[in-house]
């Protein structure tokens, strides 16, 4: 595993390993936890519920557009979260403050678990202390997708939460009644302003106006007919005067020209063929007494003679009224042209007094022009000054009265139980903390702990492979259960032998250094399981005890000390002077030899290179014991003439630094590190999960079930 990896597997052995101080510092923590809670006062928490809208309505009359334009288009959400702001400001906790009289008011100060302020406190700072005890337990909940607030209080005083909530709503809908006030006043004085001056300008422009009118000597008939605009502006008396005798005018062109068609119709044709005469009574009555004539003078004059009395008499009636058919025919003729000459003559009339009106009239509308723009701009006055009036009496209608768009949905009660503290909530809270606390502590700890704990700490913390696991002996000596083959520790080191077969690109390096950090780590152990376990396989190998302070070698066969490395590297002997043959087939040891004055100087020398390269020549494999690497030169040095370097690690064995700075002096030589092996491992105290998957308890159970022989 690598650092910055999630495994669940590692920290699970990490909490077993340090279960105590986990259980310690969770302990802790509740046991605090249950202290203060028990320590702490109760606390009693009462809510009040408003209900806020988008806006207000008049009592009298219809929203103002802005109230409109806000129902309309405001944005809600942001409508709303002003409001609890305001819920929460200082100005609605100095009002609460206020109302309720807290300030000196000792039950409040016991209530909220404060000091009440000396005698000589300033009035600036006993506020300041209230609305800071007011707002610091004063809580708004607004759900989302809702208009119903909940305000909660809480204090050491049932009565005193319930009082303290409900005073904040009631104040809170009465701030907003006092703004809406205070901003209608606020209009009211800016439109009388307005008026005042509007009422000025409309007086001065009138003035203006009349004055040039009596200059100009412009009679307006327009004014008094009460129109404004272009009407008012063309309704002099010369103007209206023109109108009307252009009309007339007009008229007698139409009856001249009427007259003139009816005169020309009559006098065209026969007099007595025209329809204008035609159509008179009288030719018309004439008419019919010559036609009944002219019938009885045919009855007349089928029964007697032209001389006959009574034919001439009726001669003589028809002639009499032909007569009179004629006059009467060319009195209509005549009083038609007279009609025509009439007409003429009106027409002439008027269209001479019609121009000398057009003379005038536009000599008038010279001066009409400025007195057309002294109109508009005081008919503009005007209309302005009637706007603002009726706005003004509008506002003064409906100051202050209207609708509060927030209501109280339920009133605070004094709470029955205490809201807190809350054991449950407070043990649980502990119980977080707790482990909380425990997690960080154990990250710290695996941080700055350097130990090497499991197996996965030798790749995260020494950045080597692992090569291979060794389990701590249990109950025998480790060289006992390294003779019997089906044990633990046998197995590990055949592992280890396996991961050495293929541990470089050519398999098994030929020379290999076993070393470690600090002594007892179990290198000496490991060197001669290495041996052995090759020399099994049918390689020549040979066992050098480089050891030349505290050599063991010899002791682990049972062999003599009195000639070894020492002396080769002292004198010129050939390497077969001091090789030892073992009880194990294929196994050669050489021994330390004499401990001598300075180990250093014979391990650094050219002999000793020359020595393992004869070894390399005879051996198949050849394997150095070294000293430990902290505080001695003698595995540096060495590690320069390996094929390759194992780097022996105590499990739980703490260190401080020691390991890492073992492997930044080995480093230093270049040598080639082939990795770690972890040795005196114990499973149980790693998550009780290596021993499985390393095997070691598979010989046990077989064995504690094998039948008896």
């Amino acid at each position: 595993m690598t650092r910055g990896t999630f495994d669940l597997r590692y920290i699970a052995a990490a909490i077993r390993s340090n279960l105590l101080l986990i259980s310690a510092i969770i302990t802790v923590v509740l046991g605090a936890a249950l202290v203060a809670t028990l320590l702490d006062t109760p606390r009693y928490t009462a809510n009040t519920t408003i209900q806020i809208n988008d806006s207000s309505d008049r009592v009298i009359g219809e929203n103002d557009d802005q109230t409109a334009q806000e129902s309309n288009f405001y944005d809600v959400d942001r409508f709303l979260k002003t409001q609890t702001d305001i819920l929460r400001s200082r100005g609605l906790a100095q009002r609460v403050a206020l109302k309720l009289k807290l300030q000196g008011r000792p039950e409040f100060y016991t209530a909220m678990e404060s000091k009440s302020p000396g005698a000589g406190a300033s009035p600036e700072a006993m506020r300041n202390q209230v609305v800071g005890l007011l707002l610091g337990n004063l809580k708004v909940n607004l759900p989302r997708d809702s208009r119903i607030v909940t305000i909660s209080f809480e204090s050491a005083d049932p009565g005193m939460s319930a009082e303290i909530a409900n005073a904040f709503a009631t104040e809170f809908i009465q701030s907003n009644l006092q703004r809406k006030f205070d901003s209608s006043s606020y209009a009211r004085e800016f439109v009388s302003n307005q008026l005042a001056e509007a009422k000025q300008r409309v007086e001065q422009a009138e003035r203006d106006l009349n004055d040039y009118s009596r200059s100009t000597g412009l009679i307006r008939t327009g004014d008094a007919a009460g129109e404004t605009g272009e009407a008012a502006a063309g309704g002099s008396v010369t103007a209206a005067s023109l109108l009307q005798l252009n009309q007339a005018a007009n008229q007698a062109t139409a009856e001249r020209v009427a007259a003139e068609g009816r005169w020309r119709a009559i006098s065209s044709v026969p007099l007595l063929s025209s329809r204008e005469v035609l159509g008179n009574a009288t030719v018309s009555g004439l008419m019919t007494d010559r036609a009944t004539t002219q019938a009885e003078l045919q009855r007349e004059l089928s029964k007697h003679l032209e001389d006959y009395p009574t034919v001439r008499e009726k001669r003589a009636q028809l002639a009499r009224l032909d007569a009179e058919l004629q006059s009467a025919a060319q009195s209509v003729r005549n009083s038609i042209r007279a009609e025509m000459l009439a007409a003429q003559g009106t027409e002439q009339a008027l269209m001479a007094k019609l121009e000398s009106l057009k003379g005038e009239t536009l000599r008038e509308q010279d001066k009409t022009v400025q007195y057309g723009l002294l109109k508009r701009e005081a008919d503009t006055n005007r209309t302005l000054y009637d706007g603002l009036l009726k706005r003004y009496n509008e506002l003064n209608a409906t100051a202050g009265i209207s609708s509060s768009n927030v209501s109280i949905i339920d009133t605070a009660e004094q709470p029955s139980a205490p809201t807190s503290p809350n054991m449950f909530k407070n043990m649980l809270l502990a119980l977080l903390v707790g482990v909380g606390l425990a997690a960080l502590t154990l990250f710290v700890k695996d941080q700055l702990d350097d130990a090497i704990r499991v197996p996965e700490d030798i790749e995260a913390k020494l950045r080597l492979p692992l090569l291979g696991v060794v389990p701590k002996a249990t109950g025998r000596d480790p060289d006992s259960e390294m003779g019997d083959p089906k044990s633990p520790i046998s197995e590990a080191y055949n592992s280890l032998r396996a991961a050495l077969l293929y541990s470089t690109s050519v398999g098994l390096p030929q020379v290999m250094l076993v070393t470690s950090a600090q002594s007892a780590e179990g290198k000496t152990t490991t060197s001669f399981a290495i041996a052995a376990s090759l020399a099994r396989m049918g390689r020549k190998v040979a066992l050098i005890d480089a050891d030349l302070r505290r050599p063991s070698i010899h002791r682990r066969f049972g062999l003599p000390n009195n000639r070894g490395l020492t002396d080769l590297l002292t004198s010129g002997d050939p390497v077969e002077s001091a090789i030892l043959a073992t009880p194990q087939e294929n196994l050669f040891v050489i021994a330390s030899g004499p401990i001598p004055p300075s180990p250093t100087e014979l391990v650094s020398s050219p002999r000793m290179e020359h020595l393992i390269q004869e070894l390399a020549r005879s051996h198949d494999v050849v394997v150095i014991d070294s000293p430990p690497i902290l505080g001695l030169a003698d595995a540096p040095a060495l590690s320069a003439l390996a094929d390759g370097v194992i780097f022996v690690v105590e499990s739980e064995r703490g260190r401080r630094g020691s390991l890492k700075t073992a492997l930044r002096r080995l480093r230093a030589m270049r040598p080639i590190l082939l990795g770690a092996v972890l040795t005196k491992f114990d499973p149980t105290r790693s998550g009780n999960r290596y021993s499985e998957y390393y095997g070691y308890q598979y010989y046990t159970y077989e064995q504690s079930n094998r039948e008896p022989d």
